[in-house]
């Protein structure tokens, strides 16, 4: 007997065997066995997602000779019929190659006449939205009020391009993509039951090149395992499908999170020795960069299927939530563009120093001149004597313009009645604060301590968004105001506790509670402080000797919003 291929072999005759769908499944089972069967129904969905397939099922279920019901026997005439393709009272159309209007006259001709075997005539029509104009005009009469005996099933993948009369005569369902873990789990119990050896790696590779579709996923599957000779092997699928191996993109993601752009393109150029897809290596990243995502949220919910979630783990703690964000962001727009770049490997290595170029400096840094400035000038083109000025002017400052940077702060540091003592932040029972100020007698002291808290993100964001209303022994109340609601849940709240105890040596209690704040938050007096050191490094700009000299001689001016303090 000749092969079988997979996708026919392991095609479901019944609906207990479908992979996914149940939103569909289950109204189709609870028609079928309270006999409430209207006359026509429509499935959409992408290929290889169930289509065809549950609308042979349920022809089966109409006409087993067992009775209509949602579980056919599978073992009468009708039902073995039906799983062969040569049941005479189903009648398969593909509208695809039949799309005259003298193809669906001619099929109507028999609708009046009654069933040859079954119980009903079923007519399944493929690729419905395929047929001509005067074709569904044809359709529409029959459809609306057949016979009692006829059912119609209609399939397509592009229900945008049926007429509204057509959709309004049928009920619709839509069948979804199947999630990659579904495919991936499906495939790993076909190789059991078929005596065929794999790895996990290598089946997530078939269920994620198969975007959503079953068909395809069988369909590789049988391919890899005629190309790996009986076996499935991630290295095997890897080369199969042309792409490449994790290790490579951790290696690319590690080199972005160190921000070291050499790194980046020595990655690349040892990439390009494999002759990869470059556009499947960004996608590879963008998955990888979602996967660290998920790690730095819900580190639990990483998977180890593809082999690297301790790597996956590692990235999450090298990385800020803000550069997976912004790294994710523009992987999803260069990926976009990649079909203008002028050569794939130039499209990648763009994407991936975009990346560097817009990933945010930490200001809290100490810089090397104390303000940024980019001159302009307008009359005529620059000798060489204004280029020395120019960068004279960026490198000398007067004392005004160098602000002294922010003293960094810490839990070390010594704040009058706001900063703890270790020694005395624990009484002798170790049971809690014992001699700890009280910290929000003034909101510049609680904005001291936020800064000093090991926070980031979002539960920052709620401390610094707080102020201190009072305290009572080991229990902080916390003002919030209305505006910043959507801060207040209790996994922002539980990290706040775990810092101020952390912070204090000592268990702390946390109360957030909505009201307007009675002094500044921490946020106000950071954005306050920040305007005043743009002002003054505006003033210092607008002051300078050196300024002056280039605006009077070649009319230069300052672009405002180049100007930094550092």
């Amino acid at each position: 007997m000749s092969y079988q291929v997979l996708a026919r072999k392991w095609r479901p005759h019944a609906f207990r065997e479908m992979v996914g769908q149940t939103h569909v499944l289950r109204a189709l089972i609870n028609a079928l066995d309270n006999d409430r069967l209207h006359h026509a129904y429509l499935f959409t969905g992408t290929r290889g997602v169930g289509k065809t397939t549950i609308a042979r099922i349920f022809a089966k279920s109409l006409n087993c000779e067992a009775g209509v019901s949602s579980t056919p026997c599978g073992v009468c005439g009708a039902c073995r019929e039906i799983d062969e393709g040569r049941f005479v009272d189903l009648i398969e159309v593909d509208a695809a190659s039949r799309t005259k209007v003298e193809d669906t006259r001619d099929l109507l001709e028999n609708v009046q006449y009654a069933p040859t075997r079954g119980r009903y005539k079923v007519y399944l029509i493929d690729e419905v939205h395929m047929l001509s104009t005067h074709s569904f005009n044809a359709l529409l009469k029959t459809l609306e009020e057949p016979p009692p005996h006829v059912k119609f099933l209609l399939a397509t993948t592009d229900p945008q391009r049926l007429p509204a009369t057509i959709l309004s005569r049928c009920l619709q369902f839509n069948l979804k993509r199947l999630p990659v873990d579904m495919i991936h789990q499906h495939l790993a119990h076909i190789l059991e039951k078929e005596g065929i050896g794999s790895d996990a790696p290598a089946l997530m590779q078939i269920a994620r090149a198969a975007d959503g579709s079953l068909r395809d996923a069988l369909s590789l599957l049988d391919q890899s395992i005629a190309y790996g000779g009986g076996s499935v092997l991630e290295s095997e699928v890897r080369a199969m499908l042309g792409t490449i191996e994790q290790g490579h993109v951790v290696e690319l993601a590690e080199a972005l999170a160190g921000g070291d752009a050499q790194a980046v393109l020595e990655r690349i150029h040892s990439l390009a020795e494999q002759s990869p897809d470059f556009a499947g290596v960004l996608a590879e990243l963008i998955s990888l960069l979602h996967r660290v995502a998920l790690a730095q949220v819900v580190p639990a919910a990483v998977d180890d299927s593809l082999g690297d979630r301790d790597a996956v783990l590692r990235l999450a703690g090298a990385l800020s939530p803000e550069d997976v964000q912004l790294f994710y962001q523009i992987g999803l727009i260069g990926r976009r563009d990649f079909p203008l770049v002028p050569d794939p490997r130039s499209g990648l290595e763009m994407v991936l120093l975009r990346m560097l170029a817009f990933r945010p400096v930490d200001v809290r840094k100490p810089a090397d001149v104390p303000y940024v400035a980019l001159p302009e000038v307008h009359n005529g083109v620059q000798e060489p004597q204004s280029v020395a000025a120019a960068a004279s002017a960026r490198q000398v400052a007067t004392p005004q313009a160098r602000a002294a940077p922010a003293t960094p702060l810490h839990k070390d540091v010594q704040v009058p009645q706001a900063q703890p003592q270790r020694a005395a932040a624990v009484d002798a029972a170790g049971t809690g604060l014992k001699s700890v100020p009280a910290v929000a007698a003034f909101s510049n002291e609680w904005a001291t301590v936020v800064e000093a808290l090991k926070l980031d993100g979002m539960a920052r964001q709620l401390a610094a968004n707080c102020t201190l209303s009072k305290r009572d022994g080991q229990t902080f109340f916390l003002a919030l105001a209305p505006t910043h609601v959507s801060l207040r849940n209790k996994k922002l709240e539980d990290r706040l506790q775990q810092a101020l105890t952390q912070y204090y040596g000592a268990p702390v209690n946390v109360v957030v509670e909505i009201g307007a704040p009675q002094a500044e938050t921490p946020a106000l007096l950071k954005e306050q402080r920040d305007l005043d050191r743009q002002q003054a490094a505006v003033q210092a700009i607008s002051d300078d000797a050196n300024v002056r000299a280039l605006h009077e001689t070649f009319n230069a001016r300052v672009v405002p919003d180049s100007i930094q303090p550092v």
